[in-house]
């Protein structure tokens, strides 16, 4: 069952949602599409040439998170599917919202979606893109999950960066929407949660634009800047180059 398309998804707490919607909004410099649901919860911010692959949603009550859209053709086998590999199903809308063995929320969809969106070229000449999902897997749970997502996407790990075995990538991502990895942490327990990352041809450039819209800086490590946005989500800026 490889999914056809991945979108990550930014769930805001209703206080924090015109902040944060307005915050991705510009970090992108997508726009943000007609809103749709029930309560008109859901938007995606649209890229000026591609398909969009960051989508928000207003939650009705609970903290933010992230979490993953998986597009497939038929999200009711697909779910029955995860359920037989240890997921857990939380709802069917006809979206199916799904929760894996450890706890990390995911969809069912399928809206269509097929050209990769290219990254932004901002005042100054360097170039950004949201355009990877990491799930951070505490490590008393990093096997299972790592075996789960392998199994339901039908994807490859690929080799961790060197310096860096807490990471694995789902492969192959060219060409599918945002880009998954892995993250074992060093904590054995707890839950199980998701970050954005954005690739960025000047990540110093990338970093000071993020602060001066509202994120807060927390640290910047070897190859990556780890923030926060206005609705305390982490997130990061990486050395990666957008494609």
């Amino acid at each position: 069952m490889t999914p056809f398309w991945v979108s990550g998804f930014v769930d805001l707490a209703p206080a924090a949602y015109d902040a944060g919607l307005a915050f991705w909004r510009d970090v992108t410099g997508w726009t943000v599409s007609t809103a749709r649901g029930d309560q008109d919860e859901f938007v995606t911010l649209l890229p000026p040439v591609g398909d969009g692959h960051l989508r928000v949603q207003r939650l009705g009550r609970g903290p933010s998170r992230i979490h993953l859209d998986l597009h497939v053709a038929d999200p009711r086998a697909a779910a029955d599917h995860a359920v037989g590999l240890g997921a857990r199903e939380v709802a069917d809308h006809g979206h199916v919202v799904m929760a894996s063995p450890g706890g990390f929320p995911f969809c069912f969809v399928t809206h269509p979606a097929s050209t990769p969106a290219p990254g932004t070229t901002w005042p100054g000449g360097h170039r950004s893109l949201v355009d990877q999902v990491c799930i951070d897997v505490p490590a008393a749970l990093y096997a299972r999950e790592e075996a789960f997502w392998l199994s339901l996407t039908e994807r490859e790990l690929s080799d961790p960066p060197p310096g860096h075995p807490e990471f694995r990538w789902l492969a192959p991502v060219e060409g599918r929407g945002a880009r998954v990895l892995l993250q074992r942490l060093d904590q054995p327990r707890g839950d199980l949660h998701g970050h954005l990352d954005l690739s960025a041809t000047d990540r110093g450039a990338e970093v000071r634009r993020h602060v001066a819209l509202g994120a807060r800086f927390v640290g910047d490590f070897d190859t990556w800047t780890v923030l926060t946005d206005p609705a305390g989500l982490a997130y990061c800026v990486t050395d990666r180059v957008p494609r």
